[in-house]
């Protein structure tokens, strides 16, 4: 059987409360019997505040019951972990010793470089920091940010490594579901995401701008041939107006030379 957490307060509170004998008491708070007298009668640890061990799940008040029925019974904890009460989750900002508050630079870029993926409220709540912090060592505009080195957190004890492991996991859920929540809208678009596209796909939009090019290299070659083919044949005109306007000076000048 387990011992309670406080045996003496345990049985304080079992004295007050209940109709269970000494022997039940001191079986169960792993106390000697005049112990447990001298506690009821106030002559040994006078002034200790009862704790409840129905509240504390170390008993169940149908055992309690049970044993005040039979003298000859005696009570036995709750073995199981599953049935103890759920503790209550701190709110708010996770405390940090005063010892390994100086670790926790360094276990912040330790995080920015090694998960990317984490966001800074993550970050926050594994470390006990605020987001400013986070943001001014991922622009390197922290006060110390050229002797920062990276070491991991639960190395130093900020966090565990199943905390970690959650907030890595819950990261990548919801990267996922940003990625799906895309894909969605870019089909109802009728558009195919960039990470969808395949290899053929590839091919084909690879070809299609060829034929563009090649079109257009085409269109800019018939034009640049009929610029060619156009500019001969007036410079061939030109000439065959300039050499008749000479044969007909000189035509002229011999028939001077003859007169």
């Amino acid at each position: 059987m387990n011992q309670p957490l406080m045996p003496k307060a345990t049985a304080v509170w079992l004295i007050d409360n209940t109709a269970l004998t000494f022997e039940q008491i001191a079986d169960f708070c792993s106390l000697h019997i005049l112990e447990v007298k001298g506690i009821a009668d106030g002559d040994v640890d006078h002034g200790i505040r009862g704790a409840d061990p129905i509240a504390a799940g170390q008993l169940t008040r149908l055992e309690i019951e049970d044993c005040q029925k039979d003298k000859n019974a005696r009570l036995k904890a709750i073995q199981k972990r599953d049935d103890l009460p759920e503790v209550a989750r701190r709110v708010g900002k996770k405390y940090t010793p005063l010892s390994k508050r100086q670790d926790r630079p360094d276990s912040i870029f330790w995080l920015v470089r090694n998960h990317p993926e984490l966001l800074d409220s993550q970050i926050g709540k594994l470390v006990g920091t605020t987001k400013s912090t986070i943001q001014s060592i991922r622009d390197r505009t922290h006060w110390n940010s050229a002797n920062l080195t990276p070491v991991d957190p639960v190395s130093v004890g900020l966090c565990t490594q199943v905390d970690l492991d959650k907030a890595v996991q819950k990261a990548f859920k919801r990267i996922e579901k940003r990625k799906a929540e895309e894909a969605k809208k870019y089909e109802s678009e009728g558009i195919s995401s960039p990470e969808s596209v395949t290899n053929e796909q590839t091919q084909e939009i690879n070809i299609e701008e060829k034929i563009e090019v090649t079109t257009k290299d085409a269109e800019i070659t018939s034009e640049e041939n009929f610029e060619e083919n156009t500019v001969p044949e007036e410079k061939k005109d030109q000439d065959e107006k300039e050499y008749t306007s000479d044969s007909v000076f000189a035509k002229l000048n011999e028939l001077k030379k003859e007169d």
